[in-house]
């Protein structure tokens, strides 16, 4: 276990993947905080960090419960034709659906923040509070539906790297227990750092369709599909992370650019 988690690979999942966690929880953070800013005042703390611990609760319960589909990697079904196989196992079919999710998500969110970027914010305003339990159902539901992302973006990173479904869990686990650590602790510096730079919020739902790309060729490899007599293969984990490298690299540029050059 500990040989894996030392790992080059491991470690720059991990680093990857707490970044992506705490970038695309910045909205949970945001409509946690717009729930909780409906109770007194001397419950809203309580209520943000109630909020995000279970949301981490959350998503390790749902860790659990898709590596547990994940691991099931044993064909049940072959379909063959002419052009195409594919032997479908609940693997494959769960890495596809989780790709195809976080591409419509992901370009969905780009759309409706470019277009209406206060449009989640103003239905969850609209939502009327009046206690703290009322306070924590509604952080549950948000947590929930953010979860499915998060959950996917981990299991796309970390898929692959090691033969031990168990040993990947656990790097996701620790993934997910730091980001929801550094947003207790750095909550508000968080967002009022992509507040200042919005753009970095686009990036990683950029990365997000990147890896939903790499879900579904990771399905269809392992569900050994060939298409017109050619096999599938996987697309090397070392790719994403150089393209998400070299975006941030990119983007670390364009805030200097613009900082320093003088207003006219």
């Amino acid at each position: 276990m500990l040989d894996f988690l030392l790992s080059t690979d491991a470690i720059f999942a991990l680093l990857t993947l707490t970044f992506l966690e705490i970038i695309l929880g910045i909205d949970n953070i945001i409509f946690i905080s717009i729930a909780a800013n409906k109770l007194p005042e001397s419950q809203r703390k309580k209520a943000t960090n109630i909020g995000l611990i279970l949301a981490m609760v959350q998503r390790i319960i749902l860790l659990f419960f898709v590596s547990f589909l994940i691991g099931l990697s044993k064909p049940f079904y072959t379909l063959e034709s002419s052009w195409l196989t594919i032997e479908l196992t609940w693997q494959s079919i769960i890495l596809f659906t989780g790709g195809l999710f976080l591409i419509y998500k992901s370009t969905s969110e780009i759309k409706e923040k470019v277009e209406t970027p206060t449009h989640d914010e103003d239905s969850v305003k609209g939502k009327i509070i009046k206690s703290l339990k009322q306070a924590l159902v509604q952080i549950l539901i948000i947590d929930f539906i953010f979860s499915i992302d998060s959950i996917l973006t981990a299991v796309g990173m970390t898929n692959g790297l090691s033969e031990n479904h168990n040993y990947n869990l656990v790097l996701m686990i620790i993934a997910v227990v730091i980001s929801i650590i550094v947003m207790i602790g750095f909550a508000n510096r968080i967002r009022l750092f992509i507040e200042r730079h919005p753009s970095i919020q686009i990036l990683a739902l950029a990365f997000l369709i990147l890896i939903g790309f790499m879900l579904i060729t990771e399905a269809a490899h392992l569900s050994e599909t060939t298409l017109f007599g050619k096999t599938v293969g996987a697309i090397p984990k070392g790719y994403l992370y150089f393209a998400i490298a070299f975006s941030l690299f990119v983007e670390f540029l364009n805030n200097k650019t613009r900082k320093t050059k003088p207003n006219n």
